[in-house]
């Protein structure tokens, strides 16, 4: 384990000197064009890299389920909406079922009203704040 840490550290005393020559010795301001240049490797770099591992995870997710699931061992969706199959029962889950969640796409129209009331009671007490500090930056 000694030997381990002693390799990080080495590893981490290396990088830090390469990174302060860097800084340092070999630093001088970049032209227009250098800085455009700079920004465009800083943005397409992580957008290449991000774009090359999505591509290894589905050839890997092609792999292992096949590309149209054809080697799965359950090929039946278990669950749609707000329900689900937990231990072979089909249960409900969200807002009003197992583990909590809230009504959003499947909530009845008694649950709709329930949220346009609150929402445009959220709206008035914002409309009153707002005028209220409309009157006191007027004063």
């Amino acid at each position: 384990m000694e030997s381990l840490t002693r390799a990080l550290r080495s590893i981490h005393e290396r990088h830090e000197k390469i990174k302060h020559t860097v800084h340092t010795a070999w630093r001088y301001p970049l032209p227009k064009w250098g800085q455009y240049a700079m920004g465009c490797v800083y943005f397409t770099v992580p957008i290449v890299g991000g774009w090359c591992v999505m591509q290894w995870a589905i050839s890997k997710s092609v792999d292992e389920i096949g590309a149209r699931g054809e080697k799965l061992q359950y090929k039946r969706l278990q669950g749609y909406g707000n329900k689900t199959v937990i231990d072979g029962r089909e249960e409900k889950i969200g807002a009003g079922g197992k583990y909590g969640g809230v009504n959003l796409a499947v909530s009845g129209s008694s649950t709709q009203e329930n949220n346009r009331i609150m929402l445009e009671a959220m709206f008035r007490n914002e409309r009153k704040k707002r005028e209220k500090g409309k009157q006191q930056d007027e004063q």
